[in-house]
């Protein structure tokens, strides 16, 4: 299993190895511009592909690129609801949610590039400008992810900066490997 993978089965256990992966390919770059860019990084990659590309799964029972873009999208809703409860509210439980079933339940296999990508971008749009319009000290309130334990708004950031990371090199292998 790939240190990248966040299974809703045992994330207590693999959440730190996780947290770790992630918050490590990030490194010292700015989390605001990857999470700024990741959008029109997905338009461009895509862009260079045909729709049969789009929609082919790395393997069997593995994601497409569709289904990546429809994954982007989700995390930003999930992750739009946790910033606004941690903004708002003291210290409020952040809830975990289990990608493999959302991607089962919720027909990543017949997702449609164009309408996930548009969805990430208003809500990635959304989450950029609510984060410009916080007091640097927000950056600072906590939540309580039922995993993870407490996560401020500025590790929120880094965390979901380098997700995008993770999602972008897989993103990227796969169509290195459409274009062969």
């Amino acid at each position: 299993m790939s240190i990248y993978t966040n299974p809703a089965h045992g994330a207590n256990d693999s959440a730190r190895t996780y947290i770790e992966a992630v918050l490590d390919l990030l490194g010292d770059q700015d989390p605001i511009f990857i999470l700024g860019s990741t959008v029109a990084w997905c338009q461009e990659l895509t862009s260079r592909l045909t729709t049969a590309q789009v929609t082919t799964p790395e393997a069997p029972g593995k994601w497409s690129i569709a289904g990546v873009l429809a994954h982007f999208a989700d995390s930003e809703l999930v992750w739009g609801y946790r910033l606004r409860k941690v903004l708002a509210e003291e210290r409020p439980e952040l809830k975990g949610y289990d990608q493999d079933a959302w991607a089962d339940r919720l027909g990543y296999a017949d997702a449609d590039a164009a309408e996930s990508l548009g969805l990430f971008s208003v809500l990635r749009r959304a989450n950029l400008r609510l984060l410009e319009r916080a007091p640097t000290s927000d950056l600072d309130r906590v939540g309580v992810h039922v995993e993870r334990g407490d996560e401020s708004v500025r590790h929120m950031i880094q965390l979901y900066a380098g997700h995008d990371l993770v999602h972008r090199r897989q993103i990227e292998r796969m169509a290195e490997q459409l274009t062969r």
